[in-house]
């Protein structure tokens, strides 16, 4: 089956529990709550968000969205693959449809926190192996430990 990635609602129950499933994760990894900045569902509403979804079959497998933040400067946020769906190159093909549509839109860079802990490193080594690289903080991230910023330059 082939996999489709498109626009997606948020609000939708199986996203809302993939959702869910994303920051059961995310907060389970030792990091305190001001170094907490997976989305809940009212963020991933905002307007400056395109929420994407990938479904095989019609069954959702993934998470991934581009957050706007200025005309030259994207955000990937929000990536997530089901434990059942990992090891499928269905991660790797949400960052890449992520990192076509900040291209579509111009944006000279794309950059992504994610957290600094062991859990993270399948995340930190897809980012890396897709040509993101190492950066200090961006927009109104603080500098933490628990955090890891990656930047990829677009042109």
């Amino acid at each position: 089956m082939s996999l489709v990635i498109a626009v997606d609602d948020p609000r939708a129950d199986d996203v809302q529990a993939l959702i869910a499933r994303h920051l059961a994760f995310a907060h389970a990894q030792d990091t305190p709550p001001e170094g907490r900045f997976a989305l809940a569902l009212d963020g991933l509403v905002d307007t400056a968000i395109t929420f994407f979804t990938a479904r095989r079959g019609g069954e959702l497998v993934a998470m991934g969205a581009l957050r706007e933040l200025d005309t030259s400067h994207g955000e990937v946020k929000s990536m997530h693959t089901i434990t059942e769906a990992r090891g499928q190159r269905i991660g790797r093909a949400m960052l890449e449809h992520l990192i076509d549509e900040a291209r579509r839109r111009g944006y000279e860079r794309v950059s992504l926190e994610t957290g600094s802990m062991d859990a993270f490193i399948p995340a930190r080594s897809l980012y890396a192996d897709a040509g993101f690289a190492p950066c200090g903080p961006f927009g109104d991230y603080p500098e933490a430990a628990w955090s890891t910023f990656m930047t990829l330059r677009l042109r």
